[in-house]
């Protein structure tokens, strides 16, 4: 059990039987009245983010987390399987946990985030920036770069992402995986 004024960003809570990360806290003294916490907390199962208030003192049930990178070996089904980069097992994470998923390719290493107590998986985080190469695009007009206009373009792992006129097929650029934005191309 945790004191409400003890919540941070990213702390696990277990309310009405649901699991909740902390995405966002405000420590708030009203001039009247008692000291509160407000929060934004993230359902894990979902992805429904839920305002919730504290009052300072409250006893919450925190839930311990572990992070632990594995890396994905290959796709049975719907399950994805991930390797645990120490202890070498093998555990199946179905496609709805993996967050930036269409952006990853064999071999990679996510940061799997898993229940400590019942050793449940919660959720996989691929890394926020990611380098692909274009396999295909249409190619851009000389001279068409007045405006800041972004044509489809697919990467080597199957997605399409909206990239500037002068990106070219065979060119390596660099994605944000949690929105599939276009952030830049990679000097080779």
């Amino acid at each position: 059990m945790i004191n409400a004024q003890d919540i941070k960003i990213g702390t696990a809570i277990r309310m009405d039987g649901k699991l909740y990360f902390c995405i966002d806290f405000l420590h708030v003294k009203p001039g009247k009245g008692n000291t509160f916490m407000r929060t934004k907390l993230k359902d894990v199962v979902n992805g429904y983010v839920l305002e919730r208030r504290f009052n300072i003192g409250e006893k919450l049930e925190d839930v311990r987390v572990e992070r632990r990178p594995h890396q994905y070996l290959y796709m049975e089904g719907d399950e994805y399987i991930f390797m645990n980069q120490e202890t070498f097992d093998q555990i199946p994470i179905a496609k709805n946990l993996i967050n930036g998923v269409d952006f990853m390719l064999e071999g990679m290493v996510v940061e799997v985030v898993s229940d400590a107590s019942t050793e449940t998986v919660l959720y996989a985080d691929m890394p926020v920036k990611v380098q692909m190469k274009v396999t295909y695009t249409e190619p851009g007009l000389k001279g068409d770069t007045a405006t800041n206009t972004l044509k489809p373009a697919t990467v080597e792992s199957g997605a399409t992402v909206r990239v500037p006129l002068f990106v070219n097929e065979g060119e390596i650029i660099e994605i944000d995986t949690r929105d599939s934005s276009y952030v830049g191309r990679v000097k080779a």
